[in-house]
């Protein structure tokens, strides 16, 4: 695999293993989520690095398989120049349903 591809694959895992650090001493509730601005601009953060390590990784190598490639670019690209319409349920649902998802394909891709 190509280095700056691995770089890249280890920033989108780094990215998702610090949204999991927000919740190691609480549970991952919406509502705790929806009262601190702090961790909901990280959370958002993080799935922009996500989203610009994924357009990385296919600019660099257009075959190359990830699952959802084109809707996580497009969910970066909504939350850097559409900021004011994500909404903090779709935030919540990508950080529950799909970065576990993700995090494994990920790691599998590393091994």
């Amino acid at each position: 695999m190509d280095n700056e591809i691995k770089t890249w694959l280890y920033d989108i895992l780094q990215s998702i293993n610090e949204i999991d650090s927000y919740y190691t001493d609480k549970p991952k509730k919406i509502d705790d989520y929806l009262l601190d601005l702090k961790t909901k601009r990280a959370v958002e953060r993080n799935i922009e690095i996500i989203g610009e390590a994924v357009n990385r990784t296919l600019k660099k190598d257009k075959h190359f398989k990830l699952d959802n490639a084109q809707k996580i670019i497009g969910t970066r690209n909504r939350i850097i120049h559409g900021y004011d319409k994500i909404s903090d349920d779709l935030i919540w649902s990508i950080v529950i349903n799909n970065l576990p998802k993700l995090k494994e394909e990920i790691t599998s891709l590393l091994k």
